[in-house]
C-alpha cells in the first residue's frame, strides 16, 4: 500500500498537514508501506523538514493508493479510483461542496471524511476542534480590544507557537469584560483554556447572571443553560440531541450581560437559534463582539449575524443590527463578527502535530487490522461510484433537489 500526502490547493491556502515529518518517519519504520509527500511552498512543515526525515518528495502521486489532505481537494485535481481522506464539508449538505461530492462519485473515488471517524459511541477520534477553540477565543478577545481600544493583542498567526502566545498574555492588561462560551466539547475546552491563560476567571452560569465582577470573567454554557423544552418538563440531554426542535432558547439573560460571545457548539438546523435578528436590535442586547467558531452560515445558523465566513487575512466584518447587512466593523449599531472557518491554521504546527498523533494512534492502524470496529467504514461517505449506506440521506443533495 502506498500513501501520499497532498499539497493543499484550496483558496484561501491552508498550512496544516495531516502528518508531520516525525509521524511519517514512524510510519515508514513500523509499517510495510510506502509514503511520499507532494512538495509545497506554503506547508507549515517545509519540504526540507520532510526530506531531512528521509521522506521522499514527489510531484507525481498517481501511483498512490491512499491520498491524505486536510481541506477539500479541488475537483480538477481529483484522481479517479483512489481513496481520499480529508475534511469534505458535505455531511450537512453544504451547497458549496455539492460539485465536489458529485465529482467524487463520478470518478469512483472512495472518500473517507475525518469529521466522521468515530468510536462505537459516536465520539470523534480525530479533530482540530481544540485548536479552533483556542484561536477563536484569542481572536474574539483581540477583536474586542480593537473595538474598544482598551488593549491590543497580536494575531495568533504571528506567534511561532501557543507557548509564545502565553508569554504575551502575561503582559496584557484586560478590562473587566464578560465572556460567554457555548459548547463543552473540544472547541469549548480549547476556548476555555485560552481565556484562563489570559487571566479570565471562570464562574458558574448562575453566578454569571447574578453577580457583577471587578475582573474579567467568563462562563461556559452547556445546552441545559441556554435551551429548555417547549413542553414544561425537565431538561433531558439525550432528547435535546435527538429532537432539538422540541426545545426553545433561553439565552436572553446572557446576551444582556455579555460583551463577547464565543460560540463553539455543533448546531443542528432543527435546534433553536440563540437569539433572533429582532432581539439583536433591542437596547438590552449588550454583546458587541461574536466569535462564531461553529460558523454555520445564516439563515441556516444558530446566530443570525453570521452572514459569511471571514478569512485569516480579513478576520472581522461588521453586522448592522438595523439593516441586517454587512457593514464596517466597530460602528455604533454594529456587532463585530469573527467567523474564520479554518482557525487552526493560525497555529498550524501545533495543530498538525496533535492531529497527526491522533491519526497514528486511532486511524492508521485500521488499514492493517481489517478495520476493527468499522471505524473507516463508518467514515466512508462514497465508494464504488455511490453513497454508502451511512450517507444515503445525501442523495437528494447530490441530485440537486435540496
Amino acid at each position: 500500500m502506498k500513501f501520499g500526502i497532498l499539497r493543499e490547493e484550496k483558496t484561501p491556502p491552508d498550512n496544516r498537514v495531516p502528518l508531520i515529518p516525525a509521524h511519517c518517519r514512524i510510519i515508514l519504520d513500523q509499517y510495510p508501506v510506502e509514503l511520499v509527500v507532494q512538495p509545497s511552498a506554503i506547508r507549515a512543515f517545509n519540504d526540507k523538514e520532510y526530506s531531512d526525515a528521509g521522506i521522499p518528495m514527489v510531484e507525481d502521486i498517481t501511483d498512490c493508493d491512499v491520498l491524505l489532505g486536510v481541506k477539500e481537494v479541488p475537483v480538477t485535481s481529483l484522481l479517479p479510483e483512489k481513496t481520499y481522506m480529508f475534511f469534505s464539508h458535505t455531511i450537512k449538505k453544504q451547497a458549496y461542496n455539492r460539485k465536489l461530492l458529485n465529482a467524487i462519485l463520478e470518478k469512483n473515488i472512495r472518500l473517507i471524511d475525518y469529521e466522521v471517524l468515530t468510536d462505537d459511541y459516536g465520539k470523534r477520534l480525530i479533530a482540530f476542534g481544540h485548536f479552533a477553540g483556542m484561536v477563536g477565543a484569542h481572536n474574539g478577545v483581540m477583536t474586542y480590544g480593537m473595538r474598544t481600544g482598551d488593549f491590543s493583542l497580536k494575531r495568533m498567526r504571528d506567534f511561532m507557537s501557543y507557548e509564545e502566545a502565553k508569554l504575551h498574555y502575561q503582559y496584557t492588561r484586560l478590562p473587566n469584560m464578560r465572556v460567554i462560551i457555548t459548547g463543552t466539547g473540544r472547541v469549548g475546552t480549547g476556548a476555555s483554556q485560552v481565556l484562563k491563560d489570559m487571566g479570565f476567571r471562570k464562574v458558574s452560569a448562575e453566578d454569571y447572571l447574578i453577580h457583577e465582577f471587578n475582573e474579567p470573567v467568563f462562563a461556559q454554557l452547556a445546552p441545559e443553560d441556554y435551551c429548555r423544552p417547549v413542553a414544561q418538563k425537565p431538561f433531558n440531554k439525550n432528547e435535546f440531541y435527538t429532537d432539538p426542535e422540541l426545545f426553545e432558547s433561553i439565552f436572553g439573560p446572557y446576551f444582556q450581560k455579555t460583551d463577547l460571545f464565543i460560540n463553539g457548539i455543533y448546531w443542528d438546523h432543527k435546534a433553536p437559534k440563540f437569539f433572533t435578528a429582532e432581539e439583536m436590535r433591542s437596547p438590552h442586547f449588550r454583546i458587541k463582539v461574536i466569535a462564531d467558531i461553529s460558523c454555520d452560515i445564516a439563515p441556516q445558523s444558530s446566530i443570525p449575524s453570521t452572514l459569511k465566513a471571514s478569512t485569516i487575512d480579513e478576520p472581522i466584518f461588521g453586522y448592522d443590527v438595523h439593516t441586517g447587512q454587512e457593514a464596517a466593523p466597530h460602528g455604533k449599531s454594529v456587532i463585530d463578527m469573527m467567523t474564520i472557518d479554518n482557525l487552526p491554521n493560525e497555529l498550524p504546527r501545533d495543530a498538525s502535530r496533535t492531529f497527526g498523533t491522533q491519526f497514528l494512534k486511532h486511524i492508521f492502524p485500521q488499514f492493517f487490522n481489517d478495520d476493527q470496529g468499522h471505524i473507516l467504514e463508518r467514515a466512508t461517505i462514497a465508494a464504488d461510484g455511490g453513497l454508502t449506506r451511512y450517507y444515503s440521506y445525501l442523495q437528494d443533495y447530490v441530485d440537486g433537489n435540496e
